[in-house]
């Protein structure tokens, strides 16, 4: 970390705090008023909330405003998972006793459809003193500091690197506190990374073209992990679809002894339905997976699939469905892991920006 950098930035917010006084307390009453109510949430709290509930926990979530329609994505995410096993894991995340990095794991493997910026804001508003709120502006932040080992996408977020992440937090945490900043803790952290750190124009030009030394320092994930990568690319097939207009669900059965990773559904007039089926190959044997999608083709409404996966991956899956292009009538179709990501950061970041004109209500 550039620890002279840091310093002269935390200069030049307590001079903004001193000719802000009356925004910079109110920020203050608000850091803390976002922790009593997350903390009102206790653990006996989670394990009984209801669907309600559950939307009134993570709506408010800033890592919700890239949605126009909140409670569509609630819903999804209570569909997905169950109501029983999302709740039991969000308050073992929050409050359970195991070690932090184990918690975060086990609710990465075990949920699907939320990522590491909404589970750190749940974390870090019920724990501020010890947990850190990770979102593309923290990354911003961090390789402006000259903070390695960063993660770039979600794939590489497991249960340590957040730990590494905190632990970055409370060194920057420290500092302030050594410059006369009062009551410091990881939420006052993120409002001064917002006010001081943000130091691009804007967050679209952390494009894959520039992508930082400190994000190009992560080291792949072990072969063990690739479930983490498998399920981190399926959701946001998902999520792309979503945005796009579509209809979209995760490890769907289209037909009989075929369960995809990822449909995209429409209605087209009187065409009737129209579904595009993906299915994502980190491991695991070709044969099946192309098995699988032959099966998909029994479907009428499957209109296009997709196997989605490497460029190595790709090229040898290309060899080993030549054959069965006829079956396929033309439809089988490829693409990079990396497009899909790419695709992905820029449709987040178009949705954030449209999402904070604030065309749609709150909460529709």
């Amino acid at each position: 970390m550039n620890i002279q950098l840091l310093k002269q930035h935390i200069a030049t917010y307590k001079k903004w705090t001193r000719s802000n006084s009356e925004q910079a307390h109110q920020e203050q009453i608000e850091r803390r008023s976002l922790s009593l109510e997350y903390q009102a949430y206790t653990k006996e709290r989670m394990l009984g909330m209801t669907e309600e509930d559950i939307y009134e926990y993570i709506a408010p979530l800033w890592a919700m405003l890239l949605w126009g329609n909140k409670k569509y994505v609630i819903d999804k995410l209570i569909a997905n998972n169950g109501l029983e096993q999302l709740r039991k894991q969000l308050a073992n995340l929050v409050w359970g006793t195991d070690k932090l990095e184990n918690r975060w794991n086990e609710f990465r493997k075990k949920i699907k459809g939320m990522v590491p910026a909404m589970m750190s804001e749940l974390l870090c508003k019920t724990h501020p003193n010890d947990c850190a709120l990770w979102n593309r502006r923290a990354l911003v932040a961090f390789n402006y500091l000259e903070i390695y080992s960063l993660p770039r996408y979600d794939y590489q977020f497991n249960g340590k690197m957040y730990s590494y992440l905190c632990e970055q937090a409370k060194s920057i945490a420290k500092i302030m506190n050594e410059e006369q900043i009062p009551a410091v803790d990881l939420l006052t952290v993120d409002y001064f990374i917002w006010q001081e750190l943000q130091v691009q124009d804007n967050l679209s030009k952390i494009s894959f073209n520039e992508i930082s030394k400190a994000a190009e320092q992560v080291k792949p994930i072990p072969a063990k992990e690739a479930e983490f990568i498998h399920n981190d690319i399926r959701d946001k097939l998902a999520e792309i679809g979503r945005w796009l207009g579509f209809n979209t669900e995760i490890e769907k059965k289209v037909a009989d002894g075929a369960v995809v990773d990822a449909v995209w559904e429409v209605i087209i007039g009187n065409m009737g339905r129209v579904i595009y089926v993906f299915e994502v190959q980190t491991s695991g044997s070709i044969d099946s997976l192309l098995l699988n999608l032959m099966k998909a083709k029994n479907n009428k409404a499957v209109q296009g699939i997709v196997a989605v996966t490497d460029q190595k991956q790709i090229e040898k899956i290309k060899r080993e469905s030549g054959a069965l292009n006829q079956q396929f009538n033309g439809e089988l179709k490829f693409w990079d892991y990396q497009e899909v990501l790419k695709i992905h950061e820029s449709l987040q970041y178009v949705n954030e920006s449209i999402n904070n004109l604030g065309l749609v209500p709150f909460g529709l």
